[in-house]
């Protein structure tokens, strides 16, 4: 199915505050709130919103390191990759994980109370894995743009 202009700026708003009410979507889309609910039941139904949740300020819970690790495999076997998979999804302080082209063949967005802790993950749980070679970590100076809305 595609999305006709009203669907797009129910979605855009849906990003921007995700707690709206159909009767505050009602209001932004010119539409009744029966009908802006409907069309936001159908979009979840339908896949286009996949969840909603609550985005918490880092620093305010205690997570003041950011950073960015660069993982290069050891060598590139199924079971090597399934395994440093298995240990990104066991990992709480790795929060975003994604397959690269180039040099590097993984890129962890990793959140830490500190570099302590930040060591840590990389000393004792990152290079320790048999699937690993090598990282390179970066690590965040200042946010700019955390986490915008997408583009629909």
């Amino acid at each position: 199915m595609t999305l006709d202009p009203t669907d797009r700026r129910l979605l855009a708003a849906l990003q921007r505050d995700s707690t709206l009410t159909a009767q505050d979507l009602s209001a932004q889309l010119n539409m009744s709130a029966s009908q802006a609910g409907r069309r936001r039941q159908r979009l979840e139904a339908e896949g286009y919103i996949a969840g909603y949740r609550a985005y918490l300020h880092p620093e305010k819970i205690g997570l003041t390191v950011e950073a960015f690790i660069q993982v290069v495999m050891a060598t590139h076997t199924e079971q090597n990759a399934q395994d440093f998979v298995r240990l990104t999804k066991t990992q709480p302080q790795i929060v975003g994980a994604w397959t690269l082209t180039g040099d590097a063949d993984y890129l962890l967005r990793i959140y830490c109370a500190d570099l302590t802790a930040l060591n840590r993950m990389v000393q004792q749980v990152l290079l320790p894995h048999p699937a690993v070679s090598r990282v390179q970590s970066q690590i965040v100076m200042e946010r700019i743009k955390p986490d915008a809305p997408l583009p629909v």
